[in-house]
């Protein structure tokens, strides 16, 4: 069973914690990782995109000139794609942009991504933020202390826990998400991974 470093809010190492063998030791399979990315990201496509075909945009109605003796092409209506302000052709319309994928191929990759994050060494578990009020130099300071790198921060907090959000709020590259609300993007964008230990149980009871 894979352990790690149980640290403190001032960053002092005060023990050793187990890890969920099913969540920090699963196969890192990247052709799965990569088809997650893809179906999470294309789900945040909006799709409300639209043109307008020849039968909705205004005007026409009538044959602009008549069919012969102008030298020029027949023309049925100035609602025709080749004239300015006509409709589109094959133009872009809203649909759905959404991939539905097996849960057993989303855990999977979840799974992978948080064993990608421990082999780096990029995972912090801390027993507990500890804060009594909103403050954001308190969490600039505890993650500070927990050795975060330059880059983003994803917290995972056991449940909704407005005291955290509202102190990292405003920290930029710092994200705070709940433990049963995991996802592959914000595991693999993040630079550090900071979970609070009664998060991993529940991360437990859901994914493993």
């Amino acid at each position: 069973m894979p352990k790690t470093t149980l640290y403190s809010r001032t960053g002092e190492e005060i023990g050793e914690v187990e890890l969920a063998e099913e969540l920090f030791a699963a196969p890192i399979n990247t052709a799965v990782l990569h088809q997650v990315v893809t179906a999470q990201l294309a789900g945040r496509h909006l799709g409300t995109h639209d043109t307008k075909r020849r039968g909705e945009v205004s005007g026409g109605g009538k044959k602009p000139y008549r069919q012969k003796g102008t030298g020029r092409a027949r023309q049925g209506s100035i609602r025709s794609p080749q004239f300015e302000g006509g409709g589109v052709v094959f133009g872009p319309h809203p649909r759905s942009y959404a991939q539905r994928l097996p849960r057993q191929m989303k855990r999977l990759a979840l799974c992978g991504a948080l064993t990608a994050k421990l082999d780096d060494g990029a995972i912090r578990v801390v027993d507990g933020f500890g804060l009594t009020e909103p403050k954001t130099r308190d969490i600039i300071g505890i993650l500070d202390a927990l050795g975060r790198s330059e880059g983003r921060v994803l917290i995972v907090a056991p449940g909704t826990d407005e005291t955290l959000i509202l102190s990292a709020r405003n920290i930029p590259g710092v994200e705070v998400i709940r433990a049963d609300s995991l996802n592959v993007v914000a595991l693999l964008n993040a630079d550090t991974v900071v979970i609070e230990q009664p998060a991993l149980s529940k991360m437990e009871e859901v994914y493993a």
